[in-house]
């Protein structure tokens, strides 16, 4: 293991582990994962932001380095999100499996909304569900929960397009949609 981070410089390590990731890592995480200290590594890392932005004598990237929630993540440029965009819809089947529709009506309803509540919700790991409704663009990044740091996730423009509607608020009451929970108990006192 040691001889393999030997073997490669220390940029490439970092772009290695930011690439697997599928939260922002921070610097201590990084410097951890690489056996390098703290200060080389945010050193590094300011090297390729600013290798990826152009700053050097290479082009800008389509993609970028941003330091987001305490850690750091690859994300492509804003400019390119059109392109993306149309690619993933032309690449991504119309439908949504259960699972998609339950947590996106969790988000729907309850934004903003970390990954650990909606969970805690559903009562399943809904890391995948997540990034598939990010992927299409159906749900973003709307803040960070200021205790935990963890990702707030909200609706986009392009889910009340779908839907038909200009805002949450249009959204339908849920109450009226679900079980009162009395259901068995008609005869019993209360």
């Amino acid at each position: 293991m040691a001889r393999a981070r030997e073997a490669h410089p220390l940029a490439q390590q970092l772009e290695a582990l930011l690439l697997v990731a599928d939260e922002p890592i921070s610097a201590v995480g990084l410097a951890t994962a690489t056996d390098r200290p703290v200060r080389e590594v945010r050193a590094a890392l300011a090297s390729l932001v600013r290798d990826y932005d152009g700053d050097g004598s290479g082009p800008q990237r389509g993609f970028e380095l941003r330091e987001v929630a305490g850690g750091y993540r690859f994300y492509v440029r804003e400019s390119l999100d059109p392109v993306v965009a149309d690619f993933v819809q032309q690449q991504t089947p119309a439908r949504l499996s259960q699972a998609a529709l339950e947590t996106l009506a969790v988000i729907a309803y309850r934004q903003p909304i970390s990954r650990g509540a909606i969970a805690s919700i559903r009562a399943v790991n809904v890391d995948s569900v997540v990034r598939t409704l990010a992927s299409r663009g159906l749900i973003t990044e709307v803040g960070q929960e200021p205790e935990t740091g963890a990702l707030l996730y909200g609706t986009t423009d392009a889910l009340l397009g779908h839907l038909g509607i200009s805002g949450v608020e249009e959204l339908p009451p849920i109450a009226p949609l679900l079980d009162d929970g009395l259901e068995g108990f008609e005869n019993e006192r209360l």
